[in-house]
């Protein structure tokens, strides 16, 4: 009999070590040729040419490649080089860290803490210079005895975990059925009792009135008004939110009644997600132009303005549904707070009120940013907003809750901006609060924590960073796109993963930030508006009356404010791509990468929608750089006759009909962003059908299968991603069907996972069941608000005055203009 024996998983420090034992030649070698290269920080593309330098074509030490301390660089995502130290920051799978210090001189191989790994990097900053008293925020003992799952494909599924380890915990036995029974009691809306009265005191009472209801409605048909046996059910202690008929009241009554016998996580969210609990939702974005039209392409406005919109919609739709299901007579109102900027340039930024389209009770409510001069006339950059918002969330505290008549039952932030003031209204008022980031910029900006004084007079990241660290801390959830925007993928790391550990030398160390495995973190993928975008093939629906103007901007010969260049050849299928003019969406990466292949510009047109032709136009520092490359590019590979730049489109209708044209012609649509937290257009496009190429960097790498519903690229592989789409058109030159299997591919990728159905009803439950748990446990995490109060008042504070108010005239008056 073979007895299985279960061994442990040595420490990168242990691998290291065993290989510098049985390879010393090739290790030293290696090693010094990294100390070779000086004081530096060395990227994981440095480190594993670096070996395969050293093992050249040697069959013999291909092993070492192969082998375990192949395996532990191939982890490594950072070394830093202090000759004669050579330190390494392992990550081994996503979310687990190791730091490994060698020294090459005495090859001495030891294991850091993360303290003295931050502290071992600031000397790329600091140099020699030590300071023992350095300020560290460590959020670890606040959440040593927290639950939270071990294994990293659980990343993301927070809300599954948590019902199965408090359901187990909570419910373990029936006297801990308590905590249930006061919640539903406690249960109310604006002094309207819900669920249960006064009658039921006690757990047997609940049992004895579930099981006396159940027998009376069995007596009544499926379809029987609640109101019908509305007092019936009052008299035995239950009151209004079990449903608006018999049939669904009795699904409540039989789902709790299996809680009571035999606690279950799966059937525990089902009844939780259908106590009324959400009626008056805040959403925050305080940045950019924030309106419903001519605004898109704006500074700071682009996607996120549109996911907001279309999540206003589905949100409003899937509470109406579960309201009338819950058989109440409430109206939901979802507010969406942002700023008022009385140079508003033609959009209605500048009005305080305005209804959403599409909507019966949702609006934008826009609230100023003002100084002690008072009110700020002018965009503002979403770097720049940092002294403006806590006097900013104090004004929207006492706006909303003028608005609802009261407080929300639930308030989204979005972005750092967002984010920040939601938690501190959260903070005050108890509500529960959910986080969406979008892009946490320490990703897109490599090393952009170590060398802050670098990026400080233009992005002042120091204060993006602190406020980060605190929101994503604050809140009760976190709800991502996809599981690279928590943890990342086997080889890169997570954008909330990056907030792990960091440091800001001079100001703090960041030693436990934030915990990927945190149950807080779901993933909840947004959708398009199908009433925009749908596919091309339904001819029905199709817009044709926007053809000509359609044609007009791609064919048009003549040079405007609004499209310049031409394309020749009219025949051609056409590569199309739609973005803010920026440095990471790297519109201009994607015009280079075609102006250098021949083959590609023989095949197909090109036409780019982004930012303005004239530099002088924007106020964006980036925006104005990428600007002058483009006309550079153009005149320098020759480009008119094969594309066509079109200035940013603000109509969304249009938009949707150009996806579809753009099929019409056979084309394809490609996302070549440096790095992408989930990538909206992507999603835009395919739901039209339009065959999708797009960074491998974030969120499309998950939306896209590879090869069968799209295809990834690696923006930083220009030529490689450009021989890539060349052949895709290549092979639909000679098989045609090709085309029609890459877009219905992708057609069947979206209708499975990315619809803001599925969206809303996900983010209505996980409403409820985080509403549940802050509520019967210790998930408010008092005392890590307490910290967090105090780092916000010590440090973020502080940190803000450093950055210069805009330099404009200031006005005591706004507009009171309204569409309300």
């Amino acid at each position: 009999m073979v007895i299985a024996r279960l061994t442990r998983v040595q420490s990168s420090r242990e691998l290291v070590q065993d290989t510098l034992f049985d390879h010393r030649n090739e290790i030293v070698s290696l090693l010094s040729s990294y100390v070779a290269q000086g004081k530096k920080i060395l990227h994981p593309h440095h480190l594993l040419d670096g070996l395969a330098e050293i093992l050249g074509e040697n069959d013999e030490l291909q092993n070492l490649r192969e082998g375990p301390f192949g395996d532990v660089l191939r982890s490594t995502q950072e070394a830093i080089i202090l000759p004669p130290w050579v330190v390494l920051a392992v990550r081994p799978r996503p979310g687990v860290w190791e730091y490994v210090r060698v020294n090459v001189d005495e090859l001495a191989v030891e294991q850091l803490s993360v303290a003295e790994y931050l502290e071992f990097k600031e000397n790329l900053v600091n140099g020699s210079v030590k300071d023992s008293y350095v300020l560290e925020l460590d959020l670890e003992p606040f959440n040593a005895s927290f639950p939270r799952p071990t294994q990293p494909s659980s990343i993301g599924s927070g809300v599954q975990f948590l019902n199965r380890h408090l359901s187990s915990r909570l419910f373990h036995d029936k006297d801990t059925m308590h905590p249930l029974l006061d919640f539903l009691r406690a249960h109310s809306y604006r002094g309207q009792k819900l669920m249960l009265n006064e009658r039921i005191q006690s757990l047997p009472k609940l049992r004895s009135a579930l099981v006396k209801a159940e027998e009376h409605l069995n007596k009544s048909p499926l379809n029987t008004p609640y109101m019908e046996f509305e007092h019936k059910l009052q008299e035995m202690g239950l009151e209004k939110g079990w449903g608006d008929n018999v049939e669904h009241v009795l699904e409540m009554i039989h789902l709790l009644l299996e809680i009571l016998q035999a606690p279950d996580p799966s059937t525990l969210e089902t009844f939780l997600g259908r106590i009324p609990m959400v009626f008056n939702v805040v959403i925050l974005s305080p940045h950019g132009y924030f309106g419903q039209a001519n605004v898109l392409g704006m500074p700071d406005t682009g996607g996120q303005v549109v996911y907001i919109l279309d999540q206003v919609r589905a949100l409003e739709k899937e509470m109406l549904l579960r309201i009338k299901r819950q058989g109440l007579d409430i109206t939901p109102e979802i507010i969406v707070v942002t700023r008022l900027i009385p140079e508003a340039y033609g959009t209605t930024c500048n009005q305080r009120i305005e209804r959403i389209s599409g909507t019966q009770y949702s609006r934008i409510l826009r609230v100023p940013f003002k100084t002690d001069k008072g009110v700020l006339r002018n965009w503002v950059s979403r770097f720049d907003v940092w002294p403006y918002l806590e006097r900013f969330s104090e004004d929207v505290l006492n706006e909303i809750n003028a608005e609802l008549k009261g407080q929300a039952d639930l308030i989204i932030g979005n972005y750092s901006d967002g984010n920040l003031v939601a938690s501190l209204i959260a903070n005050k008022q108890g509500i529960t609060q959910c986080n969406i980031a979008h892009a946490l910029e320490k990703t897109k900006y490599p090393d952009s924590d170590l060398y802050w004084k670098n990026f400080e007079e233009k992005y002042h990241f120091s204060c993006q960073f602190t406020a980060d660290i605190m929101a994503m801390n604050h809140a009760d959830f976190i709800i991502t796109s996809t599981y690279q925007e928590i943890a990342g993928s086997k080889d890169t790391v997570g954008q909330y993963e990056s907030h792990t550990a960091f440091t800001l030398p001079g100001h703090y160390r960041v030693v436990h930030g934030i915990d990927v495995f945190d149950p807080k973190f779901n993933i909840v993928s947004p959708g398009a508006d199908m009433q925009i975008y749908f596919p091309y093939t339904e001819k029905q629906n199709r817009l044709t009356a926007l053809h000509r103007s359609i044609e007009e901007l791609l064919f048009s010969p003549e040079q405007t404010a609004e499209h310049m260049g031409a394309l020749n050849d009219h025949k051609k299928p056409i590569i199309f791509s739609m973005a803010r003019l920026d440095r990471v969406k790297n519109m201009t990466g994607l015009v280079e990468w075609f102006a250098k292949n021949r083959r590609l510009r023989e095949l197909v047109n090109l036409v780019v929608v982004a930012g303005d032709f004239d530099p002088s136009k924007s106020k964006d520092r980036e925006e104005v750089a990428e600007i002058e490359k483009m006309h550079t590019l153009i005149k320098e590979y020759n480009l008119n006759g094969q594309f066509r730049w079109i200035c940013a489109q603000k109509n969304r209708v249009r938009n949707g009909e150009l996806y579809r044209y753009i099929c019409d012609t056979r084309g394809a649509f490609v996302q070549p962003a440096l790095y992408e937290a989930f990538g909206l257009t992507v999603v835009e496009a395919m739901t039209c059908g339009l065959p999708t190429f797009a960074t491998s960097n974030g969120g499309p790498a998950e939306i896209i299968v590879d090869g069968v519903s799209g295809f990834h690229i690696d923006p930083y592989h220009g030529d490689y991603a450009s021989e890539c789409i060349a052949d895709f058109f290549e092979r639909c030159k000679t098989e045609p069907s090709y085309w029609d299997k890459i877009s219905n591919a992708g057609l069947q990728r979206i209708y499975e996972r990315y619809t803001w159905q599925i969206y809303s009803e996900r983010l209505m439950t996980l409403a409820g069941v985080y509403g549940f748990w802050k509520y019967v446990s210790k998930l408010e995490r008092r005392e890590t608000r307490r910290y967090l109060e105090m780092f916000y008042t010590l440090k973020y504070r502080d940190l803000v005055k450093t950055v210069p108010l805009a330099a404009e005239e200031i006005t005591d008056g706004i507009e009171e203009k309204s569409t309300k």
